[in-house]
């Protein structure tokens, strides 16, 4: 009777429910599972997560609901929501893939925004793009991107720190980045040089990554001069755990592995990355000699977090502890650094109010580099100098939004930055010690910005600006020989300061559904690094002298195209002129030339300009396979250099006039996950006067994974599968890239992130 009674409420009154199991599966249009994907259960009282297995099955148990709303979401499709009923068979989704322009970027408007209405340049890489990418490292996987490029064509694997410098849309670099790269909000740009140490950012803990090109200085200040590379990681809200490694020929290894456990609402997280690889030879073998080695490198990486979640937001606190040291070619030359950092930060979520982000950090460091006169046979080689260079930084970030209206959203913020360092060098001459050199100071940056983005009628308009202002203050120059030991030379430079406004007026107009036409210009700027001004550095034979009179950079540019998402929305185009000018570019302007010995310094040049055209495909061709494919022509010439005329008209260095990418992922065909992508670099010069071309090359890398359970998948993979051995730098001596590396690895994975 008990029973019976239960049962006629139930039905009558729907206020006794019995235990019922939730069963289900999640599937694409083509009818294949998604392994992974995350279902939410939610009804009164009650939230439940779960994740299908390989089969794209999921279950809830014993659910005390006689109705409940499921939602299935997937990286790379749209999500999907079913009421279900007590009494049903089965909750079965069925999930179609988003397309490229309905992906969310922060980059470029700082608040979460659609690509398809977003008037600014930005490209995402999602979790599918960086796992599916053959190379493990995130500078060598955001070499799809055809605007993006470093200082040097050399991997971060093997390369000297100090050459990572990021380019975007042929900006060009000189080690020191013209473009921002943030992680989580807090800058990764080295305080000292502003170059990247990409070992940092292991990307089994990267959840995406947006690329936005252009000047976003009137968002993000100096560093953004060409655009803002936005690293977001994955930030688990529930227990789990995800490891991954891979062993490869040249001796090289590497674990990684990111763990959560949450208790209530608090969240800890530890990631520990760790890698070696005993490298190659990059001196062409026809100009070895006996001096040369292997350029080599080890690091070792840890971070722990501890988060604080609230019905609104949530509290950070991250602390990061990265060393790492390499061999640089030679027997004598090799560089190590040690990064310590603490960072924290708060984000609120206020209906009334609008939306808070505060984040605080501050980091010291110290970076070693030994330098070597190498003999013109390369059979003998001398100390030639010994560098120190400890930094330190401090900054914060403020950021408010709110949404006025349904069309109307108000961003306003304020950011600071202190850094002070100094390069403490030993110079040799006869293998021992002569003079000393001490030069550094303390730079501060502070800046205010605000954006109003309006949205109405078809039309979007972005208006912003900002105020920042550079400080260089307490610099100086001491030096002194160790022949006398008691008399040294200190010279102190004058305080200098510089202001700069960054405007941007953005228009994009819907034409019709999927085409829409956009249109910014804007003006950016950055202030020369510290390295730039007081730090001397040389590679091989060429020596590169610091400049304390430097002045900051100033641009001028726009852009305009289309973007284009036809064919049921499963292709999107996105073709774009851009230019830019840049006022007084700093540049390492040669000096003098030798077969002995090079030597540079850097100067602010008196202009230079790129222009030309960027174009981004991605299509969906079939539910399981995806393709991709991107080309940019830059045309970046002098275009005024009252110190050399002869530069005039002349290549900018390190920026080549044609880049194509390609790309292709299946995915879950019978268990398999295949990927290829090939890059095509063209002539590029490794020196102002463009006497040393860097010769066009072609690379091409494979990837292919074999999930062998829920938690368990092999993948291998080849890097420059052709073999090809091109030029990365002449210094004069020729350098070349990494023959083929190939890779075997594991990943394991247990529960779901369930993050951002």
């Amino acid at each position: 009777m008990h029973v019976r009674s239960c049962v006629a409420v139930t039905v009558l009154a729907a206020t006794c429910a019995f235990a019922s199991n939730i069963a289900g599966t999640v599937r694409d249009a083509g009818g294949a599972a998604i392994p992974g994907a995350a279902v939410t259960l939610s009804a009164e009282g009650v939230v439940k997560h779960q994740a299908a297995d390989p089969h794209g099955r999921f279950l809830f148990r014993d659910v005390n609901v006689v109705s409940a709303t499921l939602t299935a979401t997937a990286e790379g499709f749209s999500p999907a929501t079913l009421d279900w009923q007590a009494g049903m068979a089965s909750a079965d989704f069925v999930l179609q893939v988003k397309p490229a322009a309905e992906q969310i970027t922060v980059s470029a408007t700082r608040v979460e925004s659609k690509i398809e209405d977003t008037p600014s340049t930005v490209v995402v890489l999602g979790t599918q793009d960086l796992l599916t990418q053959a190379s493990p490292t995130l500078d060598g996987t955001l070499r799809q991107v055809p605007g993006f490029a470093l200082f040097r064509r050399s991997d971060s694997r093997t390369a000297n720190p100090t050459s990572q410098g990021v380019s975007l849309r042929g900006m060009g670099a000189s080690g020191s980045s013209r473009a921002l790269v943030l992680e989580d909000g807090v800058p990764l740009n080295d305080p000292f040089g502003g170059w990247i140490y990409w070992s940092r950012v292991p990307k089994v803990a990267v959840e995406r990554v947006e690329v936005g090109e252009g000047g976003l200085s009137d968002l993000y200040g100096g560093a953004a001069l060409g655009g803002v590379v936005n690293v977001i990681t994955r930030r688990p809200r529930d227990s789990f755990l995800t490891l991954e490694g891979y062993g490869a020929n040249q001796l090289t290894g590497n674990g990684s592995g990111l763990g959560s456990l949450r208790r209530g609402k608090w969240v800890g997280t530890v990631l520990v990355d760790a890698f070696r690889t005993d490298g190659y030879i990059p001196v062409d073998p026809a100009e070895r000699g006996s001096v040369d080695n292997t350029a080599n490198s080890r690091h070792l990486h840890g971070a722990l977090g501890l988060e604080r979640l609230f019905s609104h937001g949530e509290a950070w606190l991250r602390g990061e502890l990265f060393g790492e040291d390499r061999h640089n070619g030679t027997i004598l030359e090799v560089n190590d650094s040690t990064i310590r950092q603490l960072s924290t930060g708060v984000q609120w979520d206020s209906a009334t109010a609008g939306s808070f982000n505060l984040a605080a950090y501050g980091s010291t460091q110290n970076y070693h580099q030994t330098f070597a006169s190498i003999g013109a046979d390369r059979n003998s080689e001398t100390l030639a100098r010994v560098q120190h260079v400890p930094a330190d930084q401090a900054g914060f970030s403020a950021q408010w939004s709110r949404a006025l209206g349904k069309w109307n959203t108000i961003v306003a913020g304020a950011d600071f930055r202190r850094v002070q360092g100094f390069s403490d060098d030993v110079v040799y001459a006869a293998s021992q010690p002569s003079t000393w050199v001490d030069a550094g100071g303390v730079q501060r940056t502070i800046g205010i910005f605000g954006e109003d983005l309006i949205r109405a009628g078809g039309w979007t308009f972005i208006l912003a600006g900002r105020v920042d202002t550079w400080n260089n203050v307490g610099a100086s120059n001491r030096q002194g020989s160790f022949q006398a030991p008691g008399v040294a030379t200190d010279t102190a430079f004058p305080d200098r300061s510089e202001n700069a406004f960054s405007p941007r007026l953005s228009v994009m107009r819907q034409l019709r559904t999927g085409v829409a036409v956009t249109a910014s210009g804007y003006r950016a700027f950055r202030p020369p690094t510290l390295n730039e001004l007081y730090r001397t550095f040389r590679l091989g034979n060429v020596v590169t002298l610091a400049n304390q009179d430097l002045r900051a950079e100033r641009l001028t540019g726009g852009e305009a195209g289309l973007l284009l998402t036809p064919w049921m929305r499963r292709v999107s185009l996105r073709p774009v002129f851009f230019w830019a000018d840049v006022a007084r570019p700093v540049t390492n302007l040669t000096l003098s030339s030798t077969p002995a010995l090079i030597t540079r310094q850097r100067y602010n040049l008196g202009r230079t300009r790129s222009r030309g055209l960027e174009i981004e495909a991605e299509a969906q061709v079939t539910p399981r396979i995806a393709a991709g494919a991107g080309y940019q022509y830059a045309q970046a010439t002098v275009v005024q250099s009252p110190v050399d005329p002869a530069l005039i008209g002349l290549w900018v260095s390190q920026v080549p006039r044609h880049v194509v990418t390609m790309n292709v992922r299946a995915g879950d065909i019978h268990g398999f996950t295949f990927a290829a992508d090939a890059r095509r670099v063209g002539l590029q010069f490794d020196d102002d006067r463009n006497q040393f071309p860097l010769d066009p090359f072609f690379a091409l890398n494979l990837y292919a994974a074999r999930r062998m359970s829920r938690q368990v998948e092999i993948f291998a993979a080849v890097e420059n599968a052709t073999n090809e051995r091109f030029t990365i730098g002449r210094t004069p001596v020729r350098t070349l890239g990494s023959p083929v590396l190939a890779q075997i690895g594991l990943r394991l994975t247990l529960g779901e992130p369930s993050g951002h």
